[in-house]
């Protein structure tokens, strides 16, 4: 098979290097995590100019109809620049809940603001006791004349302190952790009763947890069917699971890159480094954990986009295992090869390191995912 570009597909990768490169040095990414919004808004706006914030939506509603080839192509440039702008949130899996549960006034209301950059979107599905099963929903909705109220906690929610619009997750009925029950509302940024305490996290990026406070909502509130958003989260969540990796992939080239460059200039006993067997033989093994991630991420693209199976489930879930352990064996091989100097906060190995931990947890880390594909095997 062949597993490359195509023209179109080239164009639009070489589109966002160039600008990552222009735009996104090691010093103003530090500046902008440092900023209050945690990003930049400059940059995002570049994003949105050159319509890549609309690669993956349909060309009716302003966007490019790209698959899930094409957002991996950008994600694997935004993880080589390490970026910090919330695309995966944002337009991803933000914009793809609303493009598969919305109707036609909820997706024309939204999808073309995020599709252009103008509107920001972020998630709230993770809660402070479910461990990577976005099943285990405590939020609750309760119907309240025509519309609903929402109670409860959303945790971690990457670009939600600055977001025009959250997607989350709350419980129409059944227990905590089934599947039924689950249903998607829109939440303004502006709404009553909504608390965000924001913070940063080891990557360099800003998250928060949503508080909702007896937050009142309209019926139009109503992402979908009521009690039938498992199956639609986790859709969603594969193909952010798909972007992910290309991220992963972009960022472990760059610390394979970096790693391979000190071990050339780094002289002990009047030597590179380099000329060590056993530090050619990690650097062989660092390079080969990257060719097996990358594998796997071109595998994760091919079926981000096709329709829910089981076959689908298993190989998101082997990608995101692969792509997890050999994040981890990178970082930690490299920050060995390095010494001391692979984790200060000067130099931009270090921060590698941290994105890659942060991309391993997030969506489920490689120990759960390893689990639910033994699952898959088992029910097969």
């Amino acid at each position: 098979m062949d597993f490359r570009l195509n023209e179109e597909q080239q164009m639009l990768q070489d589109t966002v290097a160039r600008l990552v490169r222009g735009e996104y040095s090691f010093e103003k990414r530090l500046e902008y995590s440092e900023s209050e919004l945690g990003f930049s808004a400059d940059f995002w706006k570049q994003l949105g100019e050159l319509g890549l914030t609309a690669v993956p939506f349909p060309e009716e509603l302003g966007g490019f109809g790209g698959s899930g080839v094409e957002v991996q192509s950008v994600m694997t440039e935004l993880g080589r620049g390490l970026c910090i702008e919330p695309y995966l949130q944002s337009v991803v899996l933000g914009g793809g809940l609303i493009s598969q549960a919305g109707n036609s006034e909820q997706q024309e209301q939204w999808l073309g603001g995020i599709a252009s950059g103008e509107v920001r979107a972020a998630v709230g599905l993770q809660e402070p006791q479910s461990f990577y099963n976005l099943n285990d929903v405590e939020t609750r909705a309760e119907k309240t004349g025509d519309g609903y109220t929402l109670n409860g906690r959303k945790a971690v929610v990457i670009g939600g302190h600055c977001a025009d619009v959250l997607v989350v997750s709350a419980r129409t009925s059944g227990d905590s952790r089934d599947a039924d029950g689950i249903s998607l509302f829109l939440v303004s940024s502006d709404d009553e009763g909504l608390e965000r305490r924001t913070y940063p996290t080891i990557d360099g990026s800003k998250g928060c947890d949503l508080f909702l406070n007896n937050v009142k909502l309209g019926p139009d509130a109503l992402l979908g069917e009521e009690g039938k958003a498992a199956d639609v989260i986790e859709y969603q969540t594969g193909r952010a699971i798909s972007a992910l990796c290309g991220e992963a992939v972009g960022a472990m080239e760059v610390a394979c890159d970096l790693t391979l460059e000190y071990l050339k200039q780094r002289k002990q006993f009047g030597v590179p480094i380099g000329k060590f067997q056993v530090l050619q033989h990690r650097m062989v093994d660092m390079m080969s954990e990257l060719e097996q991630a990358r594998s796997m991420a071109i595998l994760a693209a091919s079926v981000a986009d096709e329709p829910q199976s089981d076959e689908r489930r298993r190989i998101l879930a082997a990608a995101k295992n692969v792509i997890g352990r050999s994040g981890q064996f990178i970082s930690e091989q490299g920050i060995q090869s390095h010494g001391g100097i692979g984790m200060t906060w000067e130099y931009n190995f270090a921060h590698y390191a941290k994105r890659l931990v942060m991309i391993n947890h997030q969506l489920g880390d490689d120990d759960f995912h390893l689990e639910h594909y033994a699952s898959l095997l088992q029910a097969s």
